[in-house]
Order: C-alpha cells, then sequence, then structure tokens
C-alpha cells in the first residue's frame, strides 16, 4: 500500500468527521450541481460573457465553501482522534497542509 493510500485509509472510522453533516453536503452539492447545468445552458444560449463569468464566480466560491467545510471536519475529527490516540499525526498535518495546497492552487 502506497504512502498516500494509507493516509487515506487510516481515518477510517464507522463515521467520517462530516457524517453529522452529509444531508447539509449534499443539499449544497445539489444546487452546486444545478448551478453548474445553469452555466452550460447558459453558454448553449450564447448569454453574455460576463453574466456566464458571475455564476461561474458564484459556483466556484460555493465548492470552496464546500471544501473548507469538509476541511475543517477532518481537522476535527481525523487529525484530533489522530492526536488523541496517538496515531500517526504528522502524517495527518502532512495530509491537511498538502489538501490546503490544492485548495489554494
Amino acid at each position: 500500500m502506497t504512502d498516500t493510500a494509507e493516509q487515506a485509509t487510516s481515518c477510517e472510522h464507522a463515521n467520517h468527521g462530516y457524517i453529522t453533516d452529509k444531508s447539509r453536503y449534499l443539499a449544497r452539492l445539489k444546487r452546486i450541481e444545478g448551478q453548474a447545468r445553469g452555466v452550460h445552458r447558459m453558454v448553449e444560449d450564447e448569454k453574455y460573457c460576463i453574466d456566464i463569468l458571475t455564476q461561474i464566480s458564484a459556483l466556484t466560491s460555493a465548492l470552496q465553501s464546500v471544501a473548507v467545510g469538509l476541511l475543517e471536519d477532518h481537522l476535527r475529527h481525523c487529525v484530533t482522534d489522530a492526536a488523541r490516540t496517538d496515531a500517526d499525526i504528522e502524517g495527518k498535518i502532512r495530509e491537511a497542509s498538502q489538501a490546503i495546497a490544492r485548495l489554494v492552487r
């Protein structure tokens, strides 16, 4: 198993950190999906470029909000659990730092 695969499975709990807000995340992702379809329709209908860009900006912001929420849940659940159980806390911190780096690119 690779280090990345080990990290991904090392937080295999009965419940992931986001599970308490799962329905909220799913509802938000469904709205985002609708927004993406709306942008698709705007392009099909040849709407004004700036209007499309405005909608893309809103869509990007919505996705970033979900990502930050999931990251926060991961820090509160998996990272604190690793710290509490003396598990690979350095690996969890590295994993979270890499996720943050991907988000800010």
